[in-house]
């Protein structure tokens, strides 16, 4: 059943009061490299991998592309088609089988589901996923890392959340098109919680896009990773994103002001090296609004 279709208060939501950066994805430590940039532009993120999913890396295609072929080359073999895969989140409508009734869903569990409570992230939010990617080469029946291009965090998807929903409070329904989600495997966590997301997406100013989904090529207004980094968790962020004097930081977990440094047409930030969800209050921020709106608006055209 859902915990909540408003935000705490029980005024009615237009625009999302918190805008999470949600890290999503392989990276040096899951998975043990970064997801591909295809050569023609298009991203394809790669699912963490879990050996208790139901969900193989060869029962996913992204774009056209069935996963296991990338995986198995930019893992060196160490993952390939029969590795399970945390499908989580699943925005993608094709890319696996779907029971009918299937909604895009994400689910977070522990310490980070905590996190979002702790943060009052409610129904209207907007979940911003990232992930670490780096270009790729095509050679012969195999893939490589550009050795001339740098591993970078970028935007790949988002969920403006709908429902909220405790994993061991599901009915029937739900658990029938989405008992395949890795997060129906961890009954035994009573944080274990699932969004689900809105129809349509609401920032005010209105949009056509959906509630939920997924880019399918590389923009450089999806780049969080500042272009003159030589790390990827260097960000380059707009000039109102910057600590204010009376507190209020941009970024749960960013706390230290040595992380934010303004320079001339943007601040950069040295995030956190870990950690999966970063909040940010557009009350305090309100700026967040228009600038995440426009990054989603100006991307739909590469909407997968």
């Amino acid at each position: 059943m859902p915990i909540s279709r408003v935000y705490p208060g029980g005024s009615e939501v237009l625009k999302p009061r918190k805008i999470i950066f949600s890290r999503k994805g392989f990276d040096t430590s899951s998975g043990g490299c970064p997801s591909p940039i295809l050569p023609d532009g298009r991203l394809l993120s790669l699912p963490i991998p879990d050996t208790r999913s139901k969900v193989r890396f060869g029962d996913i295609e992204h774009s056209g592309i069935n996963l296991s072929d990338p995986v198995k080359a930019l893992t060196k073999g160490r993952l390939d088609g029969a590795s399970g895969a945390h499908i989580d989140p699943d925005l993608n409508a094709t890319a696996i089988a779907r029971q009918p009734g299937w909604r895009p869903v994400f689910g977070q569990s522990g310490a980070a589901q905590g996190h979002l409570h702790n943060q009052q992230v409610g129904a209207g939010d907007l979940f911003v996923f990232f992930g670490l990617f780096r270009p790729v080469l095509r050679e012969g029946d195999g893939w490589r890392f550009d050795p001339a291009s740098p591993a970078r965090h970028v935007i790949w998807g988002w969920l403006q959340i709908g429902d909220i929903l405790k994993v061991d409070q599901a009915d029937e329904n739900l658990r029938h098109w989405a008992g395949y989600h890795p997060h129906f495997r961890w009954s035994d966590d009573p944080s274990n919680t699932l969004y689900l997301p809105q129809n349509r997406l609401e920032m005010g100013g209105g949009t056509s896009l959906s509630g939920s989904g997924c880019f399918k090529h590389f923009s450089s207004s999806l780049q969080l990773t500042d272009r003159r980094a030589e790390r990827p968790g260097i960000w380059a962020l707009p000039r109102w994103c910057f600590p204010k004097a009376s507190g209020e930081v941009p970024l749960s977990y960013h706390g230290r002001t040595d992380r934010w440094r303004r320079d001339t047409h943007q601040v950069v930030l040295q995030a956190v090296s870990r950690g999966q969800e970063f909040v940010l209050d557009t009350q305090a921020f309100p700026e967040a609004v228009r600038w995440m709106r426009c990054i989603l608006t100006s991307n739909a055209t590469l909407q997968d």
